[in-house]
């Protein structure tokens, strides 16, 4: 959850900028240091937030593998192939024109590059503009620059929309982001901390990285979370970690904070919340409706 949700914060702007004169749907095409001559017909996705951009912008029928993780949308072709210990034989042996992946390991671009493949490296994004970014440059390797680019705009209007339709509040509330039950969070300075900080809402977990050290994803502990008391708690690790509003009330003093007595704690979909893909908006959504339902 950590790796997928690294990052630092929204710069607040959430519409995607003018595309530049790279993305016109011909060929050859540079975009993300990757060159086509042609559009790509044999993609293998070895990321779940790639996976999804890729069908949503109208390019699935040119992807013929993901990797283990890529479960949206329904129908995807599932293989053995891993992100997170990516074999380039195994993935050679797909015979792919392009390549993408969230995170270089085991050198496997190198290994790919040197068998005359293209990698598109797509990292956890850091802020909404950088994956609207990431799509562009998806739809622009695919053939498919103006899909990509309604997808940018329907999902920045999306969000804003959402923000924009919550109640003012003299105070804002307070919440906690639980990645894990070990109480790993996520602070403002990552992707969903700036995404819930669009909804004005002050992270609890910020004090505990003030200073960055735990990259904004410090391991807090109960006496710390009881005395902040938040508001909301907003749970990661239903599906990973059996996570729920009564394992959170279960655990020892949680039960005297507001976001417990008052029934404010919220399940998000695990694989949402940790992927910055066009369910973003979906993520956003699940947030603004648990803050609408808070008495202002």
């Amino acid at each position: 959850m950590v790796f997928a949700l690294a990052g630092c914060a929204d710069d607040g702007r959430t519409s995607p900028a003018e595309p530049g004169p790279s993305y016109f749907g011909t060929y050859p095409v540079t975009v993300g240091g990757v060159t086509l001559d042609k559009r790509p017909e044999r993609i293998v996705s070895l990321s779940p937030t790639a996976t999804e951009v890729l069908f949503a912008i109208g390019a699935g029928p040119q992807v013929t593998a993901v990797d283990d993780q890529s479960d949206f949308p329904a129908g995807v072709p599932v293989t053995d192939l891993s992100g997170f210990q990516p074999n380039a034989e195994a993935i050679a042996a797909r015979t792919p024109d392009l390549v993408v992946i969230s995170n270089d390991i085991n050198g496997v671009v190198k290994a790919l590059t040197s068998l005359a493949i293209p990698v598109y490296l797509a990292p956890a994004a850091t802020s909404l503009p950088d994956a609207f970014r990431q799509w562009r440059e998806l739809g622009a390797l695919t053939g498919r620059p103006a899909d990509a680019e309604s997808l940018a705009d329907g999902v920045g209007t999306e969000i804003d929309k959402l923000v924009a339709g919550l109640p003012q509040r003299a105070t804002p509330l307070s919440y906690y982001y639980e990645l894990g039950p070990e109480l790993y969070s996520a602070t403002s300075a990552t992707f969903a901390g700036a995404l819930l900080g669009r909804a004005g809402l002050t992270n609890v977990a910020d004090p505990a990285d003030a200073n960055n050290a735990a990259g904004g994803y410090p391991q807090l502990n109960q006496e710390f979370l009881v005395k902040a008391n938040p508001d909301l708690i907003f749970l990661a690790d239903v599906t990973c970690c059996a996570q729920s509003a009564d394992t959170v009330a279960a655990r020892p003093g949680w039960n005297t904070m507001t976001a417990v007595r008052k029934k404010q704690v919220v399940a998000l979909d695990d694989d949402i919340a940790s992927r910055w893909g066009p369910r973003v908006a979906d993520l956003v959504r699940a947030v603004t409706d648990a803050v609408a339902k808070v008495p202002a």
